[in-house]
């Protein structure tokens, strides 16, 4: 497995890493725990070192069970792996955005409980659909919450790119972020301008659905009949 750095951080990071998304949000079907793990196992096996998870990865009922899954996945091996996680939306309150102070403490808090851990290598806005959702104070807490050693580096996980990719370059030219997530395939590649020049000011560039939510990975034919809840 190759590594390289993120962005002008210095931080290495094998080139694939898991997202684990699947994990417990219903979103390609029901995943056994078992397999989850297994899955986690095999991912470090082969060399991956950044894992990818979410306070929206749960359900209705309980934020992060794919934190929970991934932290005690990871055991021991945490000290030589990157966690990137992310605050501002979760599953018990989809559609209420929560990009303020309060917010992001008591989220990152919720996170390195259920990771199991005391330090977050990433800790990304989730999906900020607009400006008029993040609050001024969310950048006092950031820094406090890096001063205090619980996160590393701030990123951007994009969505609606058209709407919201000129948050990210605002914020990569103010050395907010250090990171940004992006989906990227050969199905889609409406990022890869962003992509070339935040890279060029040292900004750490995650892909996300690379295989594009399956179809690239060479396990789908026409006649696979997909569960009801699958998207």
């Amino acid at each position: 497995m190759r590594d390289r750095p993120i962005g002008r951080t210095g931080i290495r990071v094998s080139e694939v890493g898991l997202g684990t998304w699947a994990f417990a949000s219903g979103a390609y079907g029901s995943v056994d725990e078992a397999d989850a793990q297994r899955t986690i196992e095999l991912a470090l096996d082969s060399g991956i070192t950044l894992f990818d998870t979410a306070p929206l990865y749960g359900n209705a009922e309980r934020d992060g069970i794919s934190e929970e899954i991934l932290g005690k996945g990871l055991g021991a091996n945490r000290k030589r792996v990157l966690i990137s996680t992310k605050f501002g939306r979760c599953s018990t309150r989809r559609g209420t955005p929560s990009f303020h102070a309060t917010g992001v403490y008591e989220s990152v808090e919720a996170s390195l409980g259920r990771l199991k851990t005391d330090y977050l290598d990433v800790l990304f806005f989730h999906s900020p659909f607009s400006l008029e959702d993040i609050h001024d104070d969310v950048w006092a807490a950031l820094d406090a919450l890096k001063q205090q050693g619980k996160i590393r580096m701030v990123g951007h996980s994009i969505s609606k790119f058209e709407d919201t990719q000129q948050m990210a370059r605002d914020w990569a030219a103010a050395r907010k972020i250090e990171v940004i997530q992006v989906v990227y395939s050969l199905m889609n590649r409406e990022s890869a301008r962003l992509i070339g020049d935040l890279g060029e000011q040292g900004i750490g560039i995650f892909a996300r659905e690379s295989l594009a939510n399956g179809f690239l990975s060479g396990t789908l034919t026409r006649d696979v009949q997909f569960a009801a809840n699958n998207l």
